[in-house]
């Protein structure tokens, strides 16, 4: 770079961050950081505010007790779950009992079903017509409702944490099967063209050619799966189960306690949202390249 270029550069940076100066624009180049939007957070609170303010309104003196307030549930689930000592961080042993295991078995099956979605989706794609001659296998296992897998899970695996794992592999996999084989069959043959001449190894391509350029689809078919996981580990523990949440739901419903119930309800919608927002934590981390390529390009 010429002395003139890099002159040039220093003066303009001077001028930007001058004080009493106007402003210059960034470089195109550098899309500038901008922070979260306060407003925004704010009417996205407010509209949960709103829903439980409307709860509580609509079973506030109701004379159905199926329905109790919002109040009640969250007085119950306080009762259930947040009443130990300080020393266990006012966890009760319901949390070790109940709450532990399901996540347990929820990450498991759904880590499962990561490792092998993504392998074999990669491997599929990489295959040139590959996917043409597996779909209609793909989409014959595929269109077996995953409760249907119970009963011969229950005979090959039992009652215990593995047939439930094995469940939630088997049934939140596809998504990302799918959506692996798609990404990566549609990287850019410029990319690859570019790293097979500048002789890069086949490992170095997919690592820093063919998944890079496939993770944004990748993701996509991370956060559908997770979804499915948390129903079906409910469904699992529902059907055949000794302890966790689904079970404490099913057991409350048997026993008419009713915000025993609606308390292990309001606890999968929790429990779902911190998950899904550790996933787009995740995801933002992952993909900043490809959000500020997309800025860049939807710029004038």
């Amino acid at each position: 770079m010429s002395s003139d270029a890099v002159g040039g550069d220093a003066q303009a940076r001077g001028q930007r961050d001058a004080p009493g100066l106007p402003r210059l624009p960034e470089p195109r180049g550098r899309p500038r950081w901008r922070p979260s939007d306060p407003l925004g957070l704010t009417l996205r609170w407010l509209v949960l505010l709103a829903v439980a303010v409307g709860w509580q309104l609509a079973t506030v003196g109701g004379r159905s007790i199926f329905f109790p307030t919002l109040t009640e549930i969250l007085a119950q689930a306080r009762t259930s779950w947040l009443s130990g000592p300080a020393s266990s961080a006012f966890l009760t042993s319901a949390v070790g009992s109940d709450v532990v295991p399901s996540l347990g078995r929820l990450l498991g099956g759904w880590l499962l079903a990561v490792v092998v979605g993504v392998s074999v989706g990669t491997a599929i794609g990489l295959v040139r017509n590959l996917a043409d001659y597996l779909d209609p296998v793909i989409e014959f296992v595929r269109a077996i409702p995953p409760p249907a897998m119970i009963p011969p899970f229950l005979v090959v695996l039992g009652l215990g944490s593995d047939m439930k794992i094995a469940l939630i592999a088997v049934g939140v996999v596809w998504p990302i099967l799918l959506n692996t084989i798609d990404g990566v069959r549609s990287v850019d043959p410029v990319l690859v063209d570019t790293g097979r001449t500048l002789r890069t190894g086949r490992l170095r391509r997919l690592a820093f050619i063919v998944l890079p350029s496939a993770s944004p689809r990748i993701f996509a078919g991370l956060r559908v799966s997770l979804s499915l996981s948390l129903i079906l580990m409910v469904i699992s523990e529902m059907v055949a189960a000794t302890g966790g949440i689904g079970f404490t739901i099913v057991q409350a419903e048997r026993s008419f306690a009713i915000r025993q119930m609606w308390a292990g309800i309001l606890l999968l919608g929790v429990l779902g949202y911190l998950l899904n927002s550790l996933l787009l934590l995740v995801e933002r981390h992952v993909l900043a390249w490809h959000r500020g390529a997309r800025g860049r390009e939807e710029s004038p």
